[in-house]
């Protein structure tokens, strides 16, 4: 991150996309809800090395541990794993350090990537969108509260079938139109 400015402009990218995308188009119907009572967390990393950003998760899980007001922390990182494939081997090390600190069960990670890719999909799949983040960032969740909203959702199970729907419906071409509107210039952060 090149400045305070940068760091800012990121975080509202961030914020825009969690609120018009995320929430807005209902991929994830238990956002919403988290975001009007301000639990969210959304902090962007200066790490720039996989070391660092291990460091910063650390310390975010640490701080979910001790704050029960914050539900959820996204981890943004624009200077580290920008590479899809690079970022997904560091999941592995991401759950490790879950491990470590006797965190299994009690947190998980969601990834969120620019270049995300599912799974045997063609990476121009229009069902990666739903995954594809303005930044790369590591998505900390309480397991147990997962678990209360999954179990008060009527057919949790259709949730994935209906974004991939979605995301089908719309297409690649007005799905980058709502990716780039998601990233605000700096004329339009300030008002």
């Amino acid at each position: 991150m090149d400045s305070p400015f940068e760091a800012s402009k990121i975080l509202a990218d961030v914020q825009n996309w969690v609120d018009s995308f995320v929430a807005g188009m209902n991929l994830c119907p238990f956002a919403k809800p988290e975001l009007t009572r301000n639990r969210v967390r959304f902090v962007v990393s200066a790490a720039n090395s996989e070391e660092l950003l291990l460091t910063a998760l650390h310390a975010e899980l640490e701080l979910l541990n001790n704050d029960q007001s914050i539900e959820t922390t996204l981890l943004i990182h624009p200077g580290v794993l920008r590479e899809f494939d690079q970022y997904n081997q560091f999941l592995n090390y991401a759950e490790a350090l879950i491990i470590q600190m006797a965190l299994k069960g009690i947190y998980q990670i969601a990834s969120f990537h620019p270049d995300y890719q599912f799974e045997n999909t063609d990476p121009t799949a229009a069902e990666n969108y739903t995954n594809q983040s303005p930044y790369p960032m590591l998505h900390l969740l309480r397991e147990e509260s997962l678990e209360t909203a999954i179990a008060s959702y009527p057919e949790v199970e259709q949730i994935p079938g209906r974004n991939i729907e979605l995301m089908q419906r719309l297409g690649k071409t007005e799905l980058l139109k709502i990716r780039r509107a998601c990233q605000l210039e700096p004329a339009e952060e300030q008002s």
